[in-house]
């Protein structure tokens, strides 16, 4: 039977999440510039690169396991220092870190987005009618509500 090495795709998957950082450094342009329509094209592209991404590491993770080591990053590590393959070691690294800086991004990117969407909830607020009434809600007790004309957004 031929297995498949957990080195078999890692060029691969560092390639993927070389692409994948480099639509979030894009991304956070566009957050930064407020430009909705280009941040609503790279969500296909994000999609689909972190699916082909997990699926290469479900692969790895099924080789590792094949070759009697945890089906898991630890597993990769074990395997590598087994191999003792310095070029192998380096690239897992690479990976590694990449997966490090696109984690980041990803966390940087929230953050943007969490203050766009504060500061539109902000406006949103800003043009409801100041009016308190007094609501019941599904526990029978009063609430605070405000009446409002028009649309509700959340």
């Amino acid at each position: 039977m031929n297995t498949v090495s957990p080195m078999a795709s890692l060029h691969e998957e560092q390639s993927l999440i070389s692409a994948l950082l480099e639509i979030l450094k894009l991304e956070q342009k566009h957050l930064v510039a407020a430009d909705i329509d280009s941040l609503t094209a790279l969500t296909p592209q994000k999609t689909a690169l972190v699916n082909q991404m997990a699926v290469l590491a479900s692969q790895r993770h099924s080789a590792l396991g094949a070759a009697g080591y945890a089906a898991q990053e630890s597993g990769m590590e074990a395997w590598l220092a087994a191999s003792g393959d310095a070029n192998a070691h380096s690239l897992w690294q690479q990976v590694l870190e990449l997966t490090r800086e696109a984690k980041e991004m990803n966390r940087l990117n929230g953050v943007l987005i969490n203050k766009h969407l504060n500061h539109t909830q902000g406006a949103l607020n800003a043009l409801r009618p100041q009016t308190q009434s007094q609501v019941y809600g599904p526990s029978g007790h009063a609430t605070a509500g405000r009446s409002s004309r028009g649309f509700l957004a959340r």
